[in-house]
């Protein structure tokens, strides 16, 4: 893994527009920029829109917090909030004010999600946890032993159920990586088990354990009834999605 320092432009999809600021940091990240990849299919549509998700946030739908190379996506239900992934350390302040474009608030996060231990996804939980008292914190068992919480972290297996989202076991990225399914709604939060660089691939083999468990768990997601999918790095994909997921399984 390298030391990146980029300038991270943060953009939030909500009702009333896009909002934006720029952070500078240093990172170290799990994955490269988007680029091209053997096996890609079907690009997906670029995101930075003003116009709201299907579905928008105050309908259960799912509102992305862009921090340039990587992803969270912050999931809003009547009073209740829910985070998937956190981006890398420091990241707090952008994931506020996602939350905030999205009608919510900190306060109002019962639960965080990691989809997995690199530290471009779970390195936001030091300045996250303190502002998520009312949180519960979880992540894919195999992966519990590598990420420092404050609090005990809450493993989750294949079958498990969070907040109305289905827990899809997905290694191969990492031993214990997981995809959230939104049954409702047809949305795949895949983590880096899937990547919309230039197309939907696989994870990136320069970061990943076992491409062989990986190809395997490109085909496990490929049999859900998916519409959407929300990657942790590349824009959303939101059109044709179960096609080209069920191409991309078949080149595995």
């Amino acid at each position: 893994m390298r030391d990146l320092r980029i300038s991270r432009r943060l953009l939030f999809i909500a009702g009333s527009g896009a909002v934006g600021v720029t952070v500078l940091n240093t990172i170290t990240g799990c994955s490269s920029s988007p680029s091209s990849s053997p096996g890609a299919v079907a690009p997906a549509p670029a995101s930075g829109s003003a116009t709201p998700p299907p579905g928008g946030t105050a309908n259960g739908g799912w509102q992305r917090v862009n921090l340039s190379f990587v992803s969270a996506y912050i999931l809003v239900r009547g009073n209740t909030a829910a985070i998937v992934d956190l981006g890398t350390p420091g990241s707090a302040d952008a994931i506020g004010q996602g939350l905030a474009a999205a009608g919510s608030s900190f306060a109002a996060v019962r639960h965080v999600i990691l989809t997995h231990k690199h530290d471009d996804h779970a390195g936001g939980l030091g300045s996250v946890e303190p502002l998520t008292p009312n949180a519960k914190i979880y992540t894919g068992a195999a992966d519990v032993p590598e990420i420092v919480a404050a609090k005990e972290l809450v493993p989750l297996k294949d079958g498990d159920e969070v907040f109305s989202l289905q827990v899809i076991h997905t290694p191969g990225h990492t031993p214990g990586h997981i995809a959230i399914f939104d049954p409702a709604s047809g949305t795949l939060l895949p983590g880096d088990a899937l990547r919309n660089a230039n197309g939907l691939s696989g994870p990136d083999s320069q970061y990943s354990e076992n491409m062989t468990q990986a190809a395997e768990s490109v085909k496990k997601m490929a049999t859900l009834d998916v519409k959407t999918i929300l990657p942790g790095h590349g824009d959303p994909f939101t059109d044709n999605a179960a096609e080209a997921l069920r191409k991309l399984a078949a080149t595995g």
